[in-house]
């Protein structure tokens, strides 16, 4: 059983469709996968600002935390003295 002409052309550009199908969703997918990767590699960098701003933030008020420690306990030797 063999098909004729027209069956031929039609199976012929159903193959070529399916195949194009199969190399455009392959390359949405792949864009889709590098796009997400980008917001990731964002939102990490986005976190590691953050993260750097709340060690500084940390660690000027835990200097200015000894500071304050260390003028009471002046204060406190000058008290003591008198």
């Amino acid at each position: 059983m063999y098909l004729s002409e027209v069956e031929e052309i039609i199976a012929y550009v159903v193959c070529i469709a399916i195949v194009i199908g199969f190399g455009v969703s392959t390359y949405m997918e792949i864009k889709n996968t590098i796009a997400e990767e980008k917001q990731k590699q964002a939102e990490k960098e986005e976190n590691e600002t953050k993260i750097k701003t709340l060690i500084t933030y940390l660690n000027s008020k835990k200097k200015l935390i000894d500071s304050l420690a260390q003028t009471k306990k002046a204060l406190e030797e000058k008290k003591n003295k008198k």
